[in-house]
């Protein structure tokens, strides 16, 4: 009895100290935050910190946009593909009422799902289409230019060819989290829209996050995508994404993304009650593919993992000795980011008006230090800066090569109205070249357009109306009669003149 008294005392004075120690850890941590918002130059960002069960921290730093209102705990920014997890989960909880399996076809329940190569198309298990190994190349063309609708993308996958055998490879593609999302849609008779809200919005009461762009719009306590145009800092539009909602449509704040961390952290419980069995949440952070490093993000040049993987919906590594699971999420001039080490029961989340503003990395191992028990102690914020002021530099001087290589004094070899013309492709749909008030210019869809400047010989610049876009080089090829009959954004981006 009197050794578990003095057990006891000694538990209630090292819970004590160790509040203590999170106070003080915490100040410090929301001054460093400051700082690097400061230093990486980002308006306005959303930081939280959960340890054991307890949100540390859920806090709004800087505007939500320039010289504008302050962000604060209840701003909602666009969460990018951090909605990956969620549909993922809305999978699993399917999975634990029996309405489908991970390793069920998905044939068997969308007979419209039809992909290039026959086989893959009948062997796709539900699993494959949240782990990026399916092997299917990028087609992020199909929704970040071109404006087909939600079944328009899924049946034009049918015409890409593969790129490497069914679960031998990876490659990012935002497209299968969309079919998912329309998967979702055949299972339960609702959009995947309503399906986020009353299985995973109202049960967490996140009464702050929206499944799509047209409800976000109008919460006044909104931030503003910025984005670096000509040099300068700019507000712009916001980007979307709801034709492929399920891989990246959601708003929310960092209130209710602090919900959602700590019920990640919590095997997936709300108030005690498990949402999802022990072994499907279990299932979501298994590796499920591997990543070579040159396909993984730049901080490993930093971090020198041993390991990357991708499980369901969360890229994984190993990080000062522990088991990481985390995802970005970036939309032109918005980016959030998740990290969880369920070991220490330490999670972070972050949002940010500024594009691709990688201090949400350099802030997520600040934390994990902080309060993971790594025993790492680095200058994240610096570090981070360095490394990707390097990257942007190495963008720089390849464009300014590309610039260095054009051929002056050339000019077209048809008249300019002859460049005129609807030009198909099997994959990525239309574009439209026009000739209107003596210049050229370019559709790709309702969202995406712009004109076209003489380059050198038939290959033209195009400016798009997307004022932070780069310039990109459109080349037009003619047949042996003269007629111009393609053209071409690159080796896999011939449109043939129809």
């Amino acid at each position: 009895m009197k050794y578990q008294l003095i057990t006891f005392f000694f538990l209630l004075q090292f819970f004590y100290l160790s509040g203590q120690n999170f106070e003080q850890k915490i100040e410090d941590l929301d001054q460093y935050i400051e700082n690097a918002r400061k230093y990486w130059k980002v308006p306005g960002m959303s930081v939280a910190v959960i340890k054991e069960g307890k949100v540390l921290l859920a806090k709004g730093y800087g505007q939500r946009q320039l010289g504008g209102k302050m962000v604060d705990e209840n701003t909602i920014f666009n969460i990018g593909s951090t909605t990956k997890a969620f549909t993922s989960v809305l999978i699993g909880m399917l999975v634990d009422q029996g309405l489908l399996h991970w390793e069920d076809k998905v044939i068997d329940y969308m007979p419209e799902f039809q992909l290039h190569n026959p086989y893959t198309t009948r062997d796709a298990r539900v699993k494959d289409l949240l782990t990026h190994n399916l092997g299917l190349g990028n087609a992020d063309f199909l929704w970040g230019t071109q404006s087909f609708t939600k079944e328009e993308i899924l049946s034009q996958i049918r015409n890409l060819p593969m790129s490497y055998p069914l679960r031998g490879g990876y490659t990012y593609q935002n497209i299968m989290y969309h079919a998912a999302g329309l998967l979702i849609e055949k299972i339960t008779g609702m959009t995947w829209e309503k399906a986020m809200k009353k299985m995973i919005f109202e049960p967490l009461e996140m009464t702050n996050t929206y499944a799509d762009k047209e409800l976000s719009q109008s919460q006044a306590n909104r931030s503003i995508a910025h984005h670096y145009v000509d040099e300068k800092i700019t507000p712009i539009k916001d980007f979307n994404a709801d034709s492929i909602a399920a891989a990246g449509a959601t708003w929310s704040s960092i209130k209710d993304m602090a919900k959602w961390t700590h019920f990640l952290l919590d095997s997936a419980r709300v108030d005690g009650i498990k949402l999802l069995k022990t072994e499907t949440w279990a299932e979501l952070f298994k590796p499920q593919a591997l990543i070579p490093q040159n396909q993984f993000y730049p901080t490993t040049a930093l971090t020198k993992p041993k390991w990357t993987t991708y499980g369901l919906g969360f890229f994984q590594q190993d990080y000062g000795g522990k088991a990481l699971d985390f995802h970005t999420g970036s939309l032109p001039g918005t980016m959030a980011m998740i990290g969880l080490i369920h070991e220490e029961k330490v999670g972070y989340y972050f949002l940010g008006n500024l594009d691709h503003a990688e201090v949400r990395h350099a802030l997520m191992y600040k934390v994990f230090d902080e309060f993971g028990n790594t025993g790492i102690k680095r200058d994240w914020s610096v570090e981070m800066k360095k490394l990707y002021d390097g990257i942007n530099q190495q963008v720089k001087n390849a464009l300014a090569r590309q610039d260095a290589n054009r051929i002056e004094g050339t000019s077209p070899s048809q008249a300019l109205e002859n460049y005129a013309g609807d030009y198909q492709h099997p994959v990525w749909g239309k574009i439209e070249v026009r000739w209107q008030q003596n210049q050229l210019k370019m559709t790709y869809s309702k969202y995406n357009f712009g004109r076209l400047e003489h380059w050198h010989y038939d290959t033209f610049r195009f400016i798009s109306n997307k004022k932070w876009s780069y310039p990109s080089n459109i080349t037009f090829q003619q047949n042996s009669n003269g007629k111009i009959v393609e053209l071409s954004l690159g080796q896999n981006y011939v449109f043939k003149k129809i």
